[in-house]
């Protein structure tokens, strides 16, 4: 069976087509896709997704169906997150998705999305076992522990890349004092953590997690082969923070290339809540995933229909 999964973020909307094992639960990826119009931009502001920002998904999609129908695919599944969750008119997107492309949006709750971004992330794991896995996203974060594909627990924080830079990083390069304020925000929002629960395995997903392997690796290009299941070090991040908190936007994108186009203003915000996340729990070391909720949304496919 071929199946289509797009996860639509508050950041980027991702395409994976997969051939799907339903006896072995293998998801064998076939081909990845990767955009960012940020329909969430200013939507916790406005409490709406604005047309300029539907007219950006709206090509997405066009371009998806395109490569969809090439692949012949089974199924497509379509996944929203909290972006659509925060906006007033969220049926009325649903409803002209449905009508332009025939497909059915299914809007996510926060705990689901959290048990979604779990599946994905040890899908391909050898030993998934004592699991903790991290969703920066861009306007929530996902925390979500396990024993192998029993969850044990899910949490969800109003707290992300685009939302934490909207609502505290209001200068490029972000001034001393808005720093300490986000940090402060970020603190207060794991300290609700009971921290005997975090295991040693700790996996990183989505755009934030993936973005700063590359630049610790100082790829210039995404290339999946090498980031997916590398290491990130708090060393690391705390490298990457120092160089990022007097350089402006542009600034950041001249020293980091194309693989950083588009997350420019927001990374800082992103790396902040993952180095606050491991130095809160003392983790020295995480495992970045390049699979997430569109793996998880087949994985929960394929749950639902044995």
């Amino acid at each position: 069976m071929i199946i289509a999964s797009i996860d639509i973020g508050t950041n980027t909307v991702l395409l994976l087509i997969a051939e799907l094992d339903s006896h072995t639960r293998n998801i064998i990826p076939l081909h990845n896709e990767y955009r960012m119009p940020r329909i969430g931009q200013g939507t916790k502001q406005t409490g709406i997704i604005n047309n300029e920002r539907l007219t950006l998904l709206n090509n997405v999609l066009k371009e998806y169906k395109s490569i969809i129908n090439t692949y012949k695919c089974d199924k497509v599944i379509l996944t929203g997150t909290n972006a659509f969750r925060m906006a007033r008119n969220t049926n009325d997107i649903i409803k002209e998705i449905k009508k332009s492309f025939n497909y059915n949006l299914k809007v996510i709750s926060g705990e689901d999305e959290a048990e979604y971004a779990y599946f994905g992330a040890i899908s391909n794991l050898d030993n998934p076992d004592n699991s903790l896995v991290i969703d920066i996203g861009g306007s929530s974060t996902e925390i979500i522990y396990g024993e192998g594909y029993n969850i044990l627990y899910k949490n969800s924080l109003q707290l992300g890349s685009v939302s934490g830079t909207e609502q505290f990083l209001k200068h490029s390069p972000p001034l001393k004092i808005e720093i300490e304020n986000f940090s402060v925000k970020i603190n207060k929002l794991f300290s609700t953590f009971d921290k005997t629960m975090i295991p040693k395995k700790v996996i990183a997903i989505a755009g934030t997690a993936t973005t700063l392997a590359c630049m610790k690796m100082g790829l210039q290009e995404f290339e999946e082969n090498k980031v997916d299941k590398s290491l990130i070090s708090i060393q690391d991040i705390r490298h990457i923070i120092g160089e990022l908190t007097s350089v402006n936007s542009k600034g950041i994108l001249d020293k980091f290339g194309p693989v950083i186009n588009g997350r420019e203003d927001i990374i800082f915000a992103g790396a902040l809540i993952l180095q606050q996340f491991m130095e809160h729990f003392g983790i020295a070391n995480i495992i970045v995933s390049t699979r997430g909720i569109r793996y998880g949304a087949i994985a929960k496919y394929l749950e639902n229909s044995i």
